[in-house]
């Protein structure tokens, strides 16, 4: 039986004029937002389950309800995969207990980079699993690489992985790390083989929809400096 999701709809043409501005900006400027105090708690807790798992995590980011960092944790069962989410609503939903090496916390990413930044962490993977594209080209500041925290998901390092449903959204996402210097990577049709990682995976592929992913290795770095 196939789903019926719907398509993404765009009043742009190709990659946003504003794209490399917004980088730059990004780079010049880096983001100065107060940490929430929620955001805060969770990463302190993150820091201590992390201490007692050991080695470097793999982050799961915007892990909705979690059900994209169980898969992870089946797939690296040596590795403490963390899951968040903004939501505590989609966090609490029941999907069984978690794996051992599993957390799931409720922050705000653009708060929880940031901080995983200042305290050294070095993801070894780390998954954006079909972010909101906000297809709209008057919304490119809310695209994650339109954003300023952009320079700060780069510095982590790491092996970057995208999916999505919108090509575009990838190719923006290549063009941006690659103004950033975060190297270059091609963005590549993508057919889901055995389990699906997201429910969004899942309802895109059974509706007849074209996936496509990106996977960047980045550098560990204390910050990207203009180029």
């Amino acid at each position: 039986m196939q789903d019926n999701s719907r398509r993404i709809v765009t009043n742009q043409t190709g990659p946003h004029r504003d794209l490399v501005k917004r980088v730059v900006r990004a780079l010049e400027h880096p983001l100065r937002k107060p940490v929430a105090e929620h955001s805060l708690a969770a990463f302190r807790e993150a820091q201590q389950w992390l201490a007692r798992q050991g080695g470097p995590p793999i982050l799961d980011a915007g892990c909705g309800v979690g059900l994209s960092t169980r898969a992870l944790a089946r797939r690296f069962p040596d590795r403490a995969v963390i899951g968040i989410d903004r939501s505590a609503d989609r966090l609490s939903r029941r999907h069984g207990e978690p794996p051992g090496n599993v957390l799931l916390v409720r922050a705000d990413l653009v708060d929880f980079w940031r901080l995983a930044l200042d305290a050294g962490w070095r993801p070894r993977r780390h998954y954006l699993l079909y972010p909101n594209p906000y297809p709209k080209a008057s919304h490119l500041k809310q695209r994650w690489h339109g954003h300023p925290v952009f320079p700060t998901l780069l510095a982590l390092g790491g092996r970057l992985e995208l999916r999505s449903n919108w090509r575009l959204y990838l190719e923006e996402f290549a063009l941006a790390a690659a103004r950033a210097g975060g190297g270059t990577a091609e963005v590549q049709p993508f057919a889901p083989q055995g389990e699906y990682l997201t429910p969004f995976e899942r309802k895109y592929h059974q509706s007849g929809q074209a996936l496509w992913r990106l996977v960047l290795d980045l550098p560990p770095r204390a910050r990207y400096d203009e180029r």
